[in-house]
């Protein structure tokens, strides 16, 4: 079956021949959740951004619903949405107008995008807000917006980059919410966070990187495996001993 993302052997970053990320493999399957995961610098970043085509990768392969950029960057484009972890919108632009121009750019019909406006601005509670500015919303409103409008999309592939950030409780429980119903659907999510915890209950398998190498890889049994730990260890506990934080660690 064919992988919805596949990336294998990349190297790749800022400087030619100085590559963050070294030699990193793996692929999210079809209605799959996948876990990034890593400290601050461990080359997160810099793996979502060869993903979406902002940077281009030194070597390696990356491919999006079997095709590469460079062969289709149309339909590489379109099978994915992004999520920002600092919400980015248009001043100018009301929540209802930032759904709107996203159905036009996308082709989604008058029907569905009015089905799945109204839909996604209950759940996230932000019906009365439907008029307001950008610029007159709180951090998290504006980061529920962002959400909207990739959800909006329906696509075969989601990556969010720490989706909970400024969310209050019931946002964050909106979104895993809406994430499993799409994953029930045949969508697939790779999701960077650092709240372990809560993305261990939901994602199906995982990749930590540390210093730009696959410290680990697979589900969380495998994880705890490849950390020395017994079956039934905690996320948090296999990537604190992982990445050198304890006994037997390291990378």
């Amino acid at each position: 079956m064919q992988s919805i993302l596949s990336v294998d052997g990349l190297f790749g970053g800022y400087l030619y021949r100085k590559p963050v990320i070294r030699n990193l493999s793996f692929t999210v399957e079809k209605g799959e959740m996948v876990g990034l995961v890593g400290l601050n610098g461990a080359g997160k970043s810099t793996t979502i951004k060869h993903i979406l085509g902002l940077m281009v990768p030194e070597q390696g392969e990356i491919r999006v619903n079997g095709v590469t950029l460079s062969e289709d960057a149309g339909l590489y484009r379109s099978s994915l949405a992004f999520v920002p972890e600092s919400p980015e919108l248009y001043e100018e632009l009301t929540i209802r107008e930032h759904l709107d121009l996203t159905a036009r750019v996308y082709g989604i019909d008058r029907q569905a995008f009015e089905e799945r406006a109204e839909r996604l601005m209950a759940l996230f509670r932000m019906k009365e807000k439907a008029g307001s500015f950008s610029r007159h919303l709180s951090k998290g409103m504006r980061q529920k917006v962002m959400l909207m409008n990739a959800f909006l999309i329906e696509a075969p592939l989601y990556v969010i980059d720490e989706p909970f950030l400024g969310l209050d409780p019931l946002g964050i429980r909106s979104l895993l919410e809406l994430m499993a119903s799409f994953k029930e659907k045949g969508c697939s999510f790779l999701i960077s966070s650092h709240i372990l915890a809560t993305i261990e209950k939901y994602c199906d398998r995982y990749v930590v990187l540390e210093r730009g190498e696959m410290a680990a890889g697979g589900t969380l049994d495998d994880i705890c495996r490849q950390a020395g730990l017994p079956t039934g260890a905690s996320l948090d506990d296999a990537f604190f001993r992982l990445v050198g934080g304890g006994e037997g660690g390291g990378l």
